[in-house]
């Protein structure tokens, strides 16, 4: 009975991991996700999709938990009227550069599961992601929808900013923490801006690209983030920099205090030579010669010489 409980755990176990592996099968990067999304919304999209029309975007199982939606607009329309697309709100006076007549709005939420590889991609230490990440993109929409050449074109706000409300994607947060939530802009070139709220759960964007909401909190783990191979390697050289560097200030702190305790021996020693020579040697008895000269006595009065001291022989 053992031995077939065992079993069905190691049988489950190999089913997770290879449901694992198939889900997301090589994706880590945040780009190569942008492409694969734009291919199967390109493949599925049909010329019976009217115009202003709202449609969801079947994705295979490999990218499971990713929701996606899509709406075609005319260029001039766009920019006069704006538009309302989900958790996006685009104001009048949207740049669309280049477009011709029409243009295929992509909107992404990449759920808890797939918003990680931003996570992983972007600088975000000291900070949670508390939404999933949420992308707004756009393509070329010609007439004919024959999309043999699809290709990313820019969307800028200009009169007015585009909002994104996160009120139903983000997770609630006990603001009595003192934890203000704060809104990410993840950008093209791998940098990350953060930015306040302009009302609750509702950020300003510029134009097109992916958004979330994080807190400076370690208590709301959305994915731990390792230390990549390279960051260890750069930080082992420093520290072995810095570390040869303090003993070589040993080294040479020890050398200058040995010279100079040389120093002071040969001073010591100089001093006590000059002192020795100064001293002479009167039977057993040290006597110390007097510098200068000595002074003669006065004879007064006619006194006769005094007597020299008797020698006893």
């Amino acid at each position: 009975m053992g031995s077939l409980i065992f079993l069905c755990v190691i049988l489950w176990l190999a089913s997770s991991t290879t449901m694992t592996s198939t889900e997301a099968p090589g994706i880590k990067s945040s780009r190569l996700l942008d492409l694969l999304i734009r291919d199967y919304t390109f493949q599925t999209y049909s010329n019976n999709f009217g115009t202003g029309q709202l449609h969801t975007i079947h994705l295979p199982a490999n990218l499971s938990g990713i929701v996606v939606s899509t709406v075609r607009y005319r260029c001039g329309s766009l920019r006069r009227y704006g538009a309302k697309f989900e958790e996006f709100h685009l104001g009048t006076g949207i740049s669309i550069r280049p477009c011709a007549q029409r243009v295929l709005l992509v909107k992404q939420n990449l759920g808890h599961n797939w918003s990680y590889i931003y996570y992983d991609n972007y600088e975000l230490t000291g900070y949670q992601l508390i939404s999933p990440v949420l992308g707004l993109l756009a393509y070329n929409a010609g007439d004919d929808m024959n999309f043999s050449t699809p290709y990313e074109v820019v969307i800028q706000a200009n009169k007015e900013l585009i909002t994104v409300d996160f009120s139903n994607t983000t997770r609630l947060v006990n603001l009595t923490t003192g934890l203000i939530p704060m809104c990410a802009s993840f950008e093209h070139d791998g940098k990350v801006t953060l930015t306040n709220q302009v009302s609750e759960n509702v950020c300003f964007a510029k134009g097109h690209g992916h958004f979330g909401m994080v807190v400076q909190s370690p208590l709301l783990p959305f994915k731990k983030k390792g230390i990549s191979r390279w960051k260890i390697a750069v930080g082992s050289s420093i520290g072995a920099a810095i570390g040869a560097s303090l003993l070589g200030l040993l080294l040479i702190a020890m050398l200058v205090q040995v010279k100079k305790k040389a120093r002071m021996d040969e001073i010591e020693r100089r001093t006590y030579e000059e002192e020795a020579l100064q001293v002479s040697m009167v039977g057993h008895v040290g006597a110390h010669v007097a510098n200068g000269a000595r002074t003669v006595p006065t004879i007064e009065h006619g006194s006769r010489q005094p007597r020299r001291p008797t020698s006893f022989v």
